[in-house]
């Protein structure tokens, strides 16, 4: 059996999620990215997609992320997440109101790189919306 770690999912509105896993694949903004028990120290950005976790139980469970930051240790990992929701609580309506609302906020930036940077995350949410809710 893996060994398990301490896994901590947050977002400002709430702790989502705190227990022992034995992995967490989180959405990293240079790819996915593997965690496990006595994993190299590593500080890295995420993007909009899904967090998954598999307990120390076995079980599995799902998150969408939209951005944020994950710390990981050989004890532990941290996912401090912009905003996040179990993957069963997001539906089509909640995921096309963050895509129409980038989309306005990238019409609107009149600074080049603040415009790219939207213009980025509206790409991958479009990604992820056609992920994780196939037409």
């Amino acid at each position: 059996m893996a060994d398990a770690f301490n896994f901590e999912l947050v977002s400002p509105e709430r702790l989502l999620l705190s227990e022992k896993v034995t992995e967490v694949v989180i959405p990293a903004t240079l790819g996915e990215m593997t965690v496990l028990a006595n994993h190299a120290p590593t500080m890295t950005t995420i993007k909009p997609g899904v967090v998954t976790v598999k307990s120390a139980t076995g079980q599995e469970a799902k998150y969408v992320v939209f951005g944020g930051f994950a710390d990981i240790l050989p004890t532990g990992c941290t996912v401090l997440a912009e905003s996040a929701l179990p993957l069963s609580d997001v539906t089509r309506e909640t995921l096309q109101a963050r895509i129409e609302a980038a989309r306005s906020d990238a019409g609107a930036a009149t600074d080049h790189e603040h415009k790219t940077k939207l213009e980025e995350y509206l790409s991958q949410l479009t990604e992820l919306n056609g992920a994780i809710l196939p037409a």
